[in-house]
């Protein structure tokens, strides 16, 4: 694969992500938070939760922490996973009236977010070398995006606080965000999951 179309790749994957990992999924809980679908918000809410690995992921390669790499690739995984887990949801997803626009693209939603998933994680595999090479152009690719939301967020932070933005800080919330959320996902896994199982509870 020449490195043109990589890049051009990694710039697709960031577009897609905008669109389906956060633009609609925002639309989705807005939407269904003022019609009090409950099955839905609650779906999202455990969603949103699972996602928070792409901003951590974001900050961490802003950073040039290459764990940063890894967290980017497993995070689709999860985020697959935290749409289709859960028995009790599904159940009561299926119940909705199927002909109502919010459980339409409630359902569309969830095919093209795991289709783009798979996209990420095919695209994402490669990047996996960066973890000991990251002077490669490949890598460098991966931290175009995250460099620019990262320029936003110093310009924006510098304007309303007259404080500095740093890479550094950048790494640093990156990390205190994944210690958090290892320690809250143990927590699920050794607490809660032998104990309801796929039933969402409070996850």
């Amino acid at each position: 694969m020449i490195e043109i179309s990589y890049r051009s790749l990694i710039w697709l994957v960031y577009r897609l992500g905008a669109t389906f990992a956060f633009g609609l999924p925002l639309v989705l809980f807005i939407w269904s938070t003022a019609k009090k679908e409950s099955s839905i918000v609650r779906l999202l809410k455990i969603y949103w939760k699972v996602a928070s690995l792409l901003i951590i992921s974001m900050l961490l390669l802003t950073g040039n922490r290459p764990i940063g790499y890894f967290i980017s690739f497993i995070s689709p995984i999860l985020i697959i996973t935290s749409i289709w887990f859960w028995i009790d949801l599904n159940e009561e997803l299926e119940e909705l009236p199927a002909w109502k626009p919010l459980p339409i693209l409630l359902k569309a939603w969830r095919w093209a977010l795991s289709s783009f998933c798979g996209f990420y994680i095919v695209i994402a595999f490669q990047s996996l070398n960066c973890i000991n090479a990251i002077k490669s152009n490949y890598c460098v690719y991966w931290k175009e995006v995250p460099s620019g939301l990262n320029n936003l967020i110093r310009d924006t932070f510098n304007f309303l606080f007259g404080a500095s933005w740093t890479e550094t800080i950048a790494a640093f919330i990156g990390y205190l965000g994944l210690i958090i959320y290892i320690v809250g996902f143990i927590q699920w896994i050794i607490m809660k999951l032998p104990k309801e199982g796929r039933i969402s509870g409070k996850f």
